[in-house]
């Protein structure tokens, strides 16, 4: 039996140590399993090259060194690196006979899982803050987003998001994996586990419930908070031309909230059936592969700013085309 394969036994009478864990993967019929992983590593390779074009550009071009851009290159980082958490994984079990994950690995992917998720969600703030006071204090924006504000808040995501991610870390090294080792997943997602847990896990899910709510739902809030004062402001705005560069300004931070943000509210704050699995992995598809690919379109495709970088980029680089 797979199971059993996977476990090792040792020390005591009815225990076992689990030092591997099998993902069961996504649920993909054999005859259609080279199709999706031909679909799956095309969406990696975008996600990659489309967030480093975004990071490049920004670090190469002076005119996007400012507060919005900054948050953009953290984004596009974070993005990059959420999905290079999940998707080699995803793709080198769909190719493995047996596709496991030792004890150790589980625990590094629950880590990076939550610091770049976390990541990308306190960025969204700090854009929406910055979107908040270039709409409704025009004339005060350098002001208020000194570089030392900017690069504070940067520092503050980072240091809270190691802190997020390193409890939960820590409280998952200490629960007990008995007999069950099968996570029906496509990664060593936290809910999963703990249902496979043979210790007790109140504290953990506790936790989850408490840092959930500060680290996803307050920050949440806080956007909703700053978009509807920017709403607010818009509308105060006599002409329609002023209301039209202010939604330019805001639309695609608003849709690439929109897409981090829906999955994830959709899959932890609704409740579930008992046979939801399909559901919760293609919830977790949408923000750890689709969501991160689309990120760089949305702010190249609808970003002038972006689209002159680019230009500019290659015409130092003295590309034929460019005269």
């Amino acid at each position: 039996m797979a199971r059993r394969y996977w476990r090792q036994i040792i020390m005591g009478k009815n225990q076992t140590l689990i030092s591997e864990f099998l993902l069961l993967g996504l649920p993909i019929q054999p005859e259609h399993q080279n199709l999706f992983y031909a679909l799956f590593l095309a969406m990696y390779l975008t996600t990659v090259l489309g967030n480093l074009i975004i990071i490049t550009l920004i670090h190469l071009d002076s005119h996007l060194h400012t507060p919005m851009y900054l948050f953009l290159s953290n984004l596009s980082f974070s993005d990059l690196c959420f999905s290079s958490v999940t998707m080699p994984k995803l793709l080198q079990n769909m190719q493995s006979e047996v596709p496991s994950i030792p004890y150790a690995g589980c625990l590094t992917q629950i880590y990076f899982f939550l610091f770049f998720g976390d990541l990308g969600n306190f960025i969204l703030v700090a854009m929406a803050y910055d979107r908040y006071v270039a709409i409704c204090f025009p004339l005060h924006y350098t002001t208020i987003m000194s570089p030392k504000l900017c690069l504070s808040l940067v520092v503050l995501s980072w240091v809270l998001t190691t802190f997020h991610a390193l409890l939960h870390t820590l409280l998952m090294a200490k629960v007990s994996f008995c007999v069950d080792n099968v996570i029906p997943h496509f990664f060593c997602d936290m809910s999963a586990m703990l249902k496979l847990a043979c210790s007790d896990t109140h504290v953990n899910e506790l936790v989850i419930f408490i840092v959930v709510g500060l680290f996803l739902v307050f920050p949440f809030l806080l956007i909703l908070v700053s978009y509807a004062k920017i709403v607010s402001s818009i509308f105060k705005v006599p002409s329609a031309r002023g209301i039209r560069k202010a939604f330019s300004t805001c639309g695609s931070h608003l849709s690439v909230v929109s897409l981090f943000y829906g999955p994830v509210i959709i899959l932890y704050l609704c409740p579930s059936a008992s046979n939801s699995t399909v559901k919760d992995t293609v919830m977790s598809l949408l923000y750890t592969v689709v969501t991160p690919m689309l990120n760089p379109f949305i702010y190249s495709l609808r970003n002038r700013d972006m689209k002159g970088a680019l230009g500019r980029v290659f015409c130092q680089k003295k590309i034929p085309f460019c005269v």
